[in-house]
């Protein structure tokens, strides 16, 4: 990853640390921001590994979640069994052939079934910052030791490139120190942010279908489609909210 690419995980990362309601952190954590930088710095095309790679990003929140919360294990090392399954994935993969279409019509479906489980399973309202103690410590992990981590994580992605090969682009590299961030709230965090994948599914559809034509307007019509969808996911609650 180059020194913008980590400007930009940096950023996501410290935006996440100043919003309070978990629904908007799992936005800010799912904006496309690494991805871009990585397919500016990789060269890949998108296909049906990228649609993959966001289920991916949600098995990695999920076996942090999972780990972290269930397992009590310290959240560095939660955050590396996340890695461990995002790697276990990969690997998975990596010799079998995933054409575009049929990718993105069953991730589409999956998330179709994982919206309607999560909403039977958690009818509640999320819960508060005075409910559920304190949100963050913000001094837990310093400016430093966080820049060294994110680092580490490019180097790391660098290394394995021949093994991730396109799922290089979807890798957690901000959801590493996210997932720090929002320790003491990672299930509800991860309801959000399975709800929210519908747009970077979009806006990985929007890069394929642009990336013909040229690099730059294939991430245009990208964030195009990210934008669309999360209007189309967001905008529905903040109408019944005035209403």
């Amino acid at each position: 990853m180059t020194a913008h690419g980590v400007l930009l995980v940096t950023a996501v990362v410290w935006a996440v640390t100043l919003i309070r309601p978990v629904r908007w952190r799992a936005f800010v954590a799912g904006l496309p921001l690494p991805m871009t930088a990585a397919l500016l710095v990789t060269g890949y095309r998108v296909d049906g590994a990228q649609v993959v790679g966001v289920i991916g990003l949600n098995l990695f929140f999920g076996v942090v979640a999972l780990t972290h919360h269930r397992l009590c294990w310290p959240i560095l090392l939660a955050d590396l069994a996340g890695i461990g399954g995002y790697l276990a994935l990969a690997v998975a993969l990596r010799p079998v052939a995933l054409p575009f279409v049929p990718i993105l019509a069953g991730t589409v479906a999956l998330w179709l079934l994982a919206v309607l489980v999560l909403r039977r399973r958690f009818t509640g309202r999320d819960p508060t910052p005075a409910a559920d103690g304190p949100q963050r410590a913000p001094g837990w992990l310093p400016a430093a030791g966080r820049l060294l981590l994110i680092l580490t994580g490019a180097v790391l992605t660098g290394l394995l490139g021949q093994l991730l090969r396109g799922l290089v682009v979807t890798f957690p590299y901000a959801g590493v120190l996210v997932a720090v961030e929002v320790r003491r709230e990672l299930p509800v965090f991860c309801r959000h942010f399975a709800r929210n994948s519908l747009a970077l599914v979009g806006f990985l559809a929007g890069v394929h279908l642009g990336q013909d034509v040229s690099v730059g307007i294939g991430l245009a019509t990208g964030w195009a489609g990210f934008a669309l969808v999360s209007a189309a996911l967001h905008l529905p609650v903040g109408w019944r909210g005035e209403h």
